[in-house]
């Protein structure tokens, strides 16, 4: 792998980030009726998706460890995986933006996109070259029909 950070540490950095940010920054801010509800929304399904992604590798009795994709011991290609290729991922994603959205600051926009570009190239392409190492062509099958987010 070429990362050495776990995912879930970039993501707290990211928030570190946001938090910073929000904190420093007095221009870009925002703020409407529905902001803390919505918020709340994006944090509610970044939670189900991300139960719902480790329960089906679970399931399927494979690692959820993302630092060691070669040992996976099945492709998990059943339940959200069959819409999303990285919904772990996804979880983060969403969880972020119920932060941007809480936080309520545009300068944390830029924090959302850094994390989709740098956890695209640094985790998830090198888990993709992996997983395809490990399972070949059925891999490759499935990297075909489902898109890596959404």
């Amino acid at each position: 792998m070429i990362l050495k950070i776990p995912p879930v540490v970039q993501f707290l950095i990211c928030v570190l980030l946001m938090w910073a940010l929000n904190r420093f920054t007095t221009t870009n801010h925002f703020n409407f009726e529905y902001q803390k509800f919505i918020s709340w929304i994006f944090f509610g399904f970044g939670i189900l998706i991300g139960l719902l992604a480790v329960n089906s590798f679970r399931k399927a009795a494979t690692t959820t460890d993302p630092m060691y994709p070669g040992k996976a011991s099945n492709l998990v290609v059943k339940g959200l995986y069959k819409y999303t290729r990285n919904p772990m991922y996804l979880a983060l994603l969403f969880i972020l933006l119920a932060f941007f959205m809480r936080l309520g600051n545009l300068n944390n926009l830029f924090v959302v996109v850094l994390f989709i570009w740098y956890i695209t190239k640094f985790q998830i392409k090198p888990e993709e070259a992996a997983l395809t190492k490990r399972f070949g062509n059925q891999y490759l099958n499935y990297k075909s029909k489902v898109r890596r987010w959404i």
